[in-house]
C-alpha cells in the first residue's frame, strides 16, 4: 500500500531553486512569464524534491480551479469526438483542463451534470442541449456558459447553420425529379432538428415539393433501422435523415428489402460524418462541429477573462456534399 505524506510545499521548491514563491507558482502556471533557465531551473527543483502542484488547495485559495466542463448528449456519435478534441485542444492553449460529461440524450442527466460541475469548473460549454430555454437560463446564472446549437439571446452561442446544406438537399433532389421526400426527425428537444425541418419546409414550398416527416427519434443506428417500413409505406422516392448515423440504418434496413439506393430510393443523411465510409457513399449535409468546439472555448476563455458575459452569436453555414446515395427518381 502507498503511504501518503503531507507532501514537498511550494517553500520548499523556492527555497531549494532559489527564487520566490510567485516564480514558482508561474513556472507552473505561466512559463512564458519566466527566463528559461529560472524556469528550467525550479522544473529540476521539484523534480528533486517530488512536488507536484496541489490544484485543489490553489483553488480554495483563488477561487479558480483551472477547468471548464464540456457536455454532448452522446459521446458515442460521430459528430461529437471532433467537437470534444478540438474544445480540449484550445483549452489547453489557455492551459485549461476539460472535464466531459454525456447525458445520454436525458435531459434530467443534462440538468444534473451542469449542477454537479459548476462547483467544480470556471466556465461551461453546453453542446447540442436537449434542457429547456428556461433551466439553460439558470444554469447560466451560475457559472459562465457558452451553447453549441441552441440559440438562446443573452447566452454566447456558436450555431451551425445546417439549414443552409438542407435547403441545397432539396434542391439537389427536386432537380433528380423528387416530388415526395420524408424528413425523419431527430429529438423532439434539439434545436439542430427543428432548424433543419424547418428549412426543408421552407424550401419544400418553394420547390413544390410534398414532405412526410416522421414522428421524433433518438438518433442511432438501430432508431433509423425501425423507420424503414414507415418511410416505404409513404411511396416518398428520397429521405433526409436527422443525421448520418440514422441515415445509416436506413441504409441497412432498405437493402434488407433489396431497395436499390439510388436506383430506386435516395437518401441524404446530415452532419456528414459516415458519408464516405457507408456502401454506397452516402450524400450528406457538410459538418463544423471542430470549428464550433475551439469557437465555443474562445467565448468562453474571453467571458472569464473579462469577468462579463457579452451577447455574442456566431453562425457557421454548412453545404451539401454530393455522393453515391442520391440518383434520378424512379419512373
Amino acid at each position: 500500500m502507498i503511504k501518503r505524506d503531507k507532501g514537498v510545499t511550494i517553500s520548499q521548491v523556492a527555497a531549494e531553486a532559489g527564487v520566490a514563491r510567485s516564480s514558482v507558482s508561474r513556472a507552473f502556471r505561466h512559463p512564458d512569464m519566466l527566463l528559461p533557465e529560472t524556469v528550467e531551473r525550479i522544473m529540476k527543483a521539484a523534480e528533486a524534491l517530488g512536488y507536484v502542484p496541489n490544484h485543489t488547495a490553489r483553488a480554495l485559495s483563488t477561487g479558480r480551479h483551472g477547468n471548464i466542463a464540456l457536455v454532448v448528449p452522446d459521446i458515442a456519435n460521430p459528430f461529437f469526438p471532433p467537437l470534444i478534441a478540438a474544445t480540449q485542444l484550445e483549452a489547453d492553449r489557455s492551459d485549461f483542463c476539460v472535464f466531459l460529461g454525456n447525458t445520454e440524450e436525458k435531459p434530467a442527466q443534462e440538468d444534473k451534470l451542469l449542477g454537479r460541475f459548476a462547483g467544480q469548473v470556471e466556465g461551461l460549454v453546453l453542446a447540442s442541449p436537449r434542457l429547456s430555454d428556461e433551466r439553460i437560463r439558470a444554469h447560466a446564472a451560475q457559472r459562465p456558459l457558452v451553447l453549441i446549437n441552441r440559440d438562446i439571446k443573452g447566452i454566447p452561442r456558436v450555431l451551425i447553420d445546417s439549414g443552409s446544406g438542407v435547403q441545397q438537399a432539396a434542391e439537389h433532389l427536386a432537380a433528380l425529379g423528387h416530388r415526395k421526400i420524408v424528413y425523419v426527425n431527430g429529438p423532439h428537444t434539439s434545436w439542430s432538428n427543428r432548424e433543419r425541418r424547418a428549412a426543408l419546409r421552407s424550401a419544400a414550398r418553394k420547390l413544390g415539393l410534398e414532405i412526410v416527416a416522421l414522428p421524433p427519434i433518438v438518433p442511432t443506428y438501430q432508431s433509423g433501422h425501425r423507420t424503414v417500413d414507415a418511410i416505404l409505406e409513404t411511396g416518398a422516392s428520397a429521405a433526409i435523415a436527422f443525421d448520418d448515423i440514422t441515415a445509416q440504418g436506413i441504409l441497412a434496413g432498405l437493402a434488407e428489402y433489396n431497395v436499390a439506393v439510388p436506383g430506386r430510393f435516395s437518401l441524404i443523411g446530415c452532419d456528414d460524418v459516415l458519408g464516405a465510409v457507408t456502401y454506397p457513399a452516402l450524400t450528406s449535409v457538410s459538418n463544423r462541429s471542430a470549428e464550433a468546439g475551439r469557437l465555443a472555448v474562445t467565448l468562453l476563455m474571453e467571458a472569464l477573462q473579462s469577468g462579463s458575459i457579452r451577447e455574442a452569436r456566431y453562425v457557421l453555414e454548412t453545404h451539401l456534399v454530393i455522393r453515391n446515395t442520391t440518383g434520378p427518381a424512379p419512373n
